[in-house]
């Protein structure tokens, strides 16, 4: 199955290029502990090889693992839609997410692909991801604002980061994910 290129040569795998240098004082550590006993449930699933991202429970209806073989190739699409996937009487749009966001994408060999439907309102699409993490519980004022953090173009789909121990956890904006300019050009 054949996939249009990305516009863009992606930066080296090996590299957070889409962090900024910081300041880490200014951001406050969660502690995990914490976490597990309270807060609002996170989808949380990897993007690379070093980026992890949460989308809240609310908006994460299914996870699925999808044979390549299932989703359909469009034509005429933007880079980051890997095609069309029948689930259950229901057709959705298959986006490579980390693609979407600016970061390098998925291996265009892979046999199957770690998917989940993402809602917001009546609209629903089929996020491709690296892999599944589990759930993840955080407070809503654990979640701090991306701006100076993470590179410009990224921060439209984020609600903002969680800094965690030894990473910053993205928290994506669902719909702002849905509503892409991206994947919206040809309305």
């Amino acid at each position: 199955m054949g996939r249009v290129p990305a516009l863009q040569n992606p930066p080296p795998n090996d590299q957070l290029w889409w962090l900024k240098p910081m300041n880490l004082s200014t951001l406050t550590l969660q502690s995990n502990r914490s976490q597990k006993a309270v807060g609002q449930a996170y989808l949380r699933f990897q993007l690379d090889a070093k980026t992890q991202a949460a989308l809240s429970m609310d908006a994460a209806q299914e996870v699925l693992i999808v044979p390549s073989s299932r989703l359909t190739f469009m034509p005429n699409m933007p880079y980051c839609v890997l095609g069309l996937l029948n689930q259950r009487s229901r057709v959705y749009w298959v986006v490579d997410l980390p693609q979407l966001l600016e970061m390098p994408m998925l291996p265009s060999d892979t046999q199957q692909y770690n998917i989940t439907i993402a809602r917001s309102g009546n609209m629903a699409l089929a996020l491709a991801v690296m892999a599944v993490r589990g759930v993840t519980r955080f407070l809503p004022e654990a979640i701090q604002s991306p701006i100076g953090t993470v590179a410009p173009g990224l921060t439209p789909y984020l609600q903002g980061l969680v800094p965690q121990e030894r990473e910053i956890l993205l928290v994506l904006d669902p719909e702002a994910i849905l509503n892409s300019a991206t994947l919206n050009a040809n309305r």
